[in-house]
């Protein structure tokens, strides 16, 4: 059974304070008093009632002070409170409103007006309890699926003999549509892969696990099956993925961009595909820079589409970051795009290793963005050949 609305009264008039419990008494109302600003706001913070009929004149503490005190504090600012002023008095009425109050009860009381006024106030107050309990509702049924998207990132990223890795992940909101992975094969190379599916929210974060699950399940099997070459390799598992998201999601038009690549680690060859994705830098230990141009189209949008891979070679001292265009899409509080041109301009500051690359480089943005809104995902990973 629910409890009764918690009713608290403020006044400093015994017989103000008399009319209304005989008022009230006989409503399924739990009723306390308080006689001026502090006993009420004592009462307020100790049984947080769920309406408050608050006096405005009173000794001690007023009841402007207690209203501000009252919605200041984020554990009571949402108890309705309704003041009580003498008819003449509009100016304090006024003030009283300005500063959060829910209504006002004018002096003497009437009593249709008196219970019409808390009846409204009770209402919108349980109205506002269910909002917020269907919130946190919401909240936790969001936070279980950014922890399950969890599982379909790496926990650790795979160590490779000569080589340096590490990712950089923020997610914009609770879930994302972003999504990386790396893993070695059975023959000793690594597979890298970054991509972002189209969109925002719950759907896309539901097609980021199928794209990177089908991407890490096709790579793997093609190796087991014996593909002739790098390029066979990862360009099957591309076209695999290709075509069963086109085909079997047909009616959700739904596409990723995506950069995948297959690293021999003994020779520090790169055999990559760019579907759609922003274009990764290449720093060479000379100081050039090089870009990893698509090689054809986003993935899961046409089942006939085509992906040409590409071929470079990384020596020692060389360092590859690619990412998702989050970076160069981000904002800051004057609307400006960090793009391309600042992050180049980032990355000939010199890098020591990739994990230093993708730690600065995320503070930087988020000085960048500053107040703004994060509106995008932002992935990068960073591999380096020591």
């Amino acid at each position: 059974m629910n409890n009764p609305p918690r009713i608290l009264l403020v006044d400093d008039e015994p017989l103000n304070l008399d009319y209304l419990q005989q008022e009230l008494e006989d409503k399924e109302y739990e009723l306390l008093t308080a006689t001026n600003g502090k006993e009420a706001l004592d009462a307020i913070k100790e049984s947080l009632p769920d309406l408050v009929l608050l006096d405005i004149m009173m000794p001690i503490m007023d009841g402007f002070v207690v209203l501000e005190q009252v919605k200041s504090d984020p554990d009571t600012r949402h108890i309705p409170i309704i003041i009580i002023s003498a008819n003449n008095d509009l100016p304090s009425v006024v003030k009283g409103i300005q500063r959060g109050a829910e209504d006002y009860l004018p002096k003497p009381f009437e009593p249709v007006i008196l219970h019409a006024r808390i009846t409204a106030s009770l209402d919108r107050k349980r109205l506002r309890d269910q909002e917020q309990l269907y919130l946190q509702s919401l909240e936790n049924e969001l936070n279980i699926a950014r922890n399950i998207q969890k599982e379909f990132l790496p926990r650790e990223l795979p160590q490779v003999q000569g080589w340096e890795i590490a990712a950089y992940f923020k997610a914009a909101k609770f879930v994302a549509g972003d999504y990386y992975d790396a893993f070695t094969l059975s023959d000793g190379n690594l597979v890298l892969v970054v991509g972002d599916v189209c969109g925002k929210g719950v759907g896309a974060a539901l097609f980021m696990t199928l794209f990177r699950s089908l991407i890490r399940a096709a790579s793997s099997s093609l190796v087991l099956d014996g593909s002739p070459s790098p390029a066979a390799r990862i360009g099957g598992a591309v076209h695999t993925t290709n075509r069963y998201i086109s085909e079997t999601h047909e009616d959700a038009l739904i596409f990723s961009t995506l950069f995948v690549g297959l690293l021999d680690s003994s020779s520090g060859t790169l055999t990559y595909i760019n579907a759609g994705n922003e274009a990764p830098y290449l720093m060479r230990a000379s100081g050039d820079m090089e870009e990893l141009r698509p090689t054809g189209p986003v993935i899961g949008f046409d089942r006939k589409a085509k992906f040409a891979s590409a071929e470079t070679r990384l020596e020692p001292g060389d360092s590859l970051l690619v990412f998702t265009d989050g970076i160069p899409d981000s904002k800051n509080p004057e609307h400006e795009f960090y793009g391309r041109e600042r992050l180049v301009d980032f990355l000939k500051q010199g890098i020591s290793s990739p994990v230093e690359c993708v730690n600065r480089l995320g503070r930087d943005l988020d000085t960048f963005i500053g107040e703004a809104e994060q509106f995008d995902d932002i992935t990068m990973f960073a591999l380096r050949r020591l």
